[in-house]
């Protein structure tokens, strides 16, 4: 028996590809264990509690931004990151990070 693949479905295999790439870095985890814990945060808090320069922060949450994992809101003068209820990644970090 073949095996058949619809393009559509190695599209949606990238999409998910790329999702596993932006979160498979420990700081990333964290961010992201951290936000499906209390829900949001800004750079700052996150920076006191994972012990890492501001900018390093920044990069990470770039990276996860990109794919659309977490969205940032600003509130005056920072910016305040959550989780996307669309990337279902909340359940997946409950699961996998306790």
């Amino acid at each position: 028996m073949a095996y058949k693949t619809e393009k559509k479905d190695l599209e949606l295999m990238s999409y998910k590809a790329e999702i596993l790439k932006a979160i498979a870095h420990p700081v990333r985890l964290c961010i992201l264990r951290g936000l499906a814990r209390e829900g949001f945060s800004n750079v700052g808090n996150m920076q006191t509690c994972l012990d890492v320069p501001q900018a390093t922060v920044s990069q990470h949450l770039a990276k996860t931004k990109a794919v659309g994992i977490i969205k940032g809101k600003r509130k005056g003068t920072q910016v305040v990151y959550s989780l996307t209820k669309s990337s279902n990644i909340e359940e997946l970090i409950k699961y996998f990070l306790p």
